[in-house]
């Protein structure tokens, strides 16, 4: 029997990464690639030293209390870890690292794609195109909200942040920002810093959301801040679905407070809320901000490395 330890991989990753991990663990995969539920962690805790889970899998304290004592790390493959009770995972004596720096890139395209796509009429267009219903055109037709120049707001500064802000120049955007404290100023570039979220509100053309899913950021933009922002805004949220109270964007979307919104991630996931999509002026992905094959092999390549430095005897560069 092999000595190597043992590493169970819930969901189906990259193939660079299942090769790497079949090189240096035994692995158990799960070829359905469907999530794993409280009843498959807890089971298979008993038979893994590591696992490897998406944010799909959820690590509540009532799944914690019940794991085998066997398990000794969870390298997450996501930088979010809003699905690990923290408090209880350490309580236990487990590991938990996530893969930071390697999908801010890939995350930020995605925040410009929403913005720019929410801004000039994208889902609007692409349905007027495909259906065959665009007979017509006049100087008053699909007329969006220009990007170029105009106020950009951000609420969360970290590297995702950082990394739309300098996507963000490229079109010239002023950019403000709210972060739990100044940047320093090879990072701020030239950014305006604001001590509250309401005071980025106030002057935001257009605003992205980069910051976690915590008890303090739950609804963070709720009918109140979307009154906050100028006229004919445009929210874009890359994040998590949790920072947006979705009937309340609804509401500022149906006044027109909100001229667009651009969406990657939901309260409800996978599938999103049925009523966002009656408003062809709110453009919408499936949670893919990390999706390319560069980051996906990265991400997996960091769970990795967090797993080859714990079974080394070393803390993982990522350990939370």
């Amino acid at each position: 029997m092999s000595d190597r330890p043992v590493v169970w991989m819930p969901r189906r990753l990259s193939a660079a990464t299942i090769a790497r991990a079949e090189r240096d663990y035994d692995l158990i995969l799960n070829e359905a690639d469907t999530p794993g539920s409280a009843e498959d962690i807890i089971a298979m805790s008993a038979n893994v030293d590591a696992m490897m889970p998406c944010h799909s899998e959820h690590f509540s304290a009532d799944v914690v209390a019940k794991l085998d004592p066997r398990l000794k790390i969870v390298a997450n493959h996501s930088v979010g870890v809003d699905h690990c009770d923290l408090e209880a995972l350490r309580g236990r004596g487990i590991v938990v690292t996530n893969t930071p720096d390697v999908l801010s890139d890939a995350t930020a395209e995605i925040a410009m794609l929403l913005m720019l796509g929410a801004a000039r009429l994208a889902v609007t267009g692409d349905r007027l195109v495909r259906t065959g219903a665009w007979d017509s055109w006049s100087p008053s037709f699909m007329v969006g909200k220009q990007v170029t120049g105009a106020r950009l707001g951000i609420i969360g500064m970290g590297r995702v942040g950082r990394a739309f802000a300098e996507k963000a120049r490229g079109f010239g955007m002023e950019i403000h920002y709210y972060n739990r404290k100044p940047l320093r100023p090879e990072y701020e570039m030239g950014a305006t810093y604001h001590d509250t979220i309401e005071s980025v509100l106030e002057v935001s053309d257009f605003l992205s959301l980069h910051c976690p899913s915590t008890p303090e950021t739950q609804d963070l933009m709720n009918a109140d801040r979307f009154a906050l922002l100028r006229d004919g805004a445009v929210m874009v949220n890359t994040a998590r679905g949790a920072l947006v109270d979705e009937d309340a964007l609804i509401e500022a979307i149906s006044s027109g407070k909100l001229a667009a919104a651009g969406l990657d991630c939901f309260k409800v996931e996978p599938g999103g809320n049925p009523a966002l999509s009656t408003h062809e002026n709110i453009f919408m992905l499936p949670h893919i901000g990390s999706a390319t094959r560069a980051t996906r092999d990265a991400m997996g390549f960091r769970a990795l490395d967090n797993l080859d430095a714990f079974f080394a005897g070393k803390t993982p560069q990522d350990a939370l």
